[in-house]
């Protein structure tokens, strides 16, 4: 990872009559700017992710999506859509007086990045991906329904615990309305459980301290309730809409660097596929000995000789 530098411009951005962003600027004052998009959706940043550019070449933008991190209300999906973030980035663009920016994200961070830069093709100089996932049905009930659990067996039925045999054949819906009870009773368990699905699975050997961060209730919540909120509504748009030729003709000449685990079972490498297939100026590199995490080795090292290529763009 590069050095990784403090903010010299953080705050708090208005972006409707609900929601408030945080964000903050480090690195280079006049550098190559770049936006970091993090994963979930509800995931929010960590100054870690500050890491992945070099800070004496690019000015490093990082921002909590509605609902997540920082920002505020903590947890709130209402006002919240897919199309509310795309929006979001772009008022944050303005806001720093930003002309053009290099787009970071992985995991749903790539399907924000896609939506993004397909809807403002002309404010983004590069894509690097990571991890890609397009909220397809099938995406979602490969790691919902019936795929990732034949893996992890015993994570899986602690997945399931939470809800009724009765209601276990569409467990996205069951857990909509748990996540969304006033009862903090009922929500607060619910979240660590879908929380901690996604993070015994997200690495390729298994991270004790990474399952034990989904105890932190604030986290959960926010993650699991705003993840669960876009996948009831699935992603606020059609079923493979991001990998549609009209929509990837809008990107077909950004330079785009995707990197993807090999055993990546939250988002499987056939999505990162599908894309390449219809967008074949991209480049693929997929890493043989990793999952899902950014942080893996393997992932890192690729991720950051991709922001690397693209810092004097």
């Amino acid at each position: 990872m590069h050095p990784i530098t403090e903010p010299f411009e953080s705050g708090f951005l208005k972006v409707s009559g609900i929601h408030s962003l945080y964000y903050e600027v480090s690195g280079k004052k006049d550098g190559n700017p770049v936006v970091f998009i993090h994963g979930g959706p509800g995931g929010g940043t960590d100054p870690i992710d500050r890491g992945y550019f070099n800070p004496e070449k690019y000015k490093i933008v990082l921002f909590d999506q509605r609902g997540a991190g920082r920002s505020t209300p903590s947890a709130c999906i209402e006002e919240n859509t897919t199309w509310d973030l795309v929006n979001d980035i772009e008022t944050l663009r303005n806001h720093l007086k930003i002309e053009k920016w290099n787009v970071f994200g992985g995991s749903w961070g790539s399907t924000l990045s896609l939506a993004y830069a397909q809807a403002h093709p002309d404010r983004v100089k590069s894509l690097v991906l990571r991890g890609i996932f397009t909220l397809r049905k099938s995406e979602l009930k490969f790691f919902y329904q019936d795929g990732t659990s034949h893996l992890f067996p015993e994570a899986w039925e602690d997945y399931l615990q939470p809800i009724p045999e009765s209601e276990r054949h569409d467990m996205i819906t069951a857990y909509h309305s748990r996540l969304n009870s006033a009862d903090e009773k009922m929500s607060h368990p619910a979240a660590r459980a879908w929380a901690k699905w996604e993070m015994w699975t997200s690495k390729l050997f298994v991270d004790p301290e990474q399952i034990a961060h989904a105890d932190d209730d604030k986290f959960a919540l926010a993650f699991a309730r705003i993840e669960n909120h876009y996948f009831v509504n699935e992603g606020f748009m059609r079923d493979g809409q991001l990998l549609e030729k009209q929509s990837i003709d809008k990107i077909r000449n950004i330079p785009t660097i995707v990197i993807q685990g090999r055993y990546d079972v939250v988002c499987p490498p056939t999505t990162a596929w599908a894309l390449k297939r219809v967008f074949p100026e991209l480049t693929l590199n997929i890493v043989p000995d990793a999952g899902h995490s950014a942080r893996e080795p393997g992932i890192a090292k690729l991720l950051i000789e991709a922001t690397d290529k693209f810092a004097d763009l």
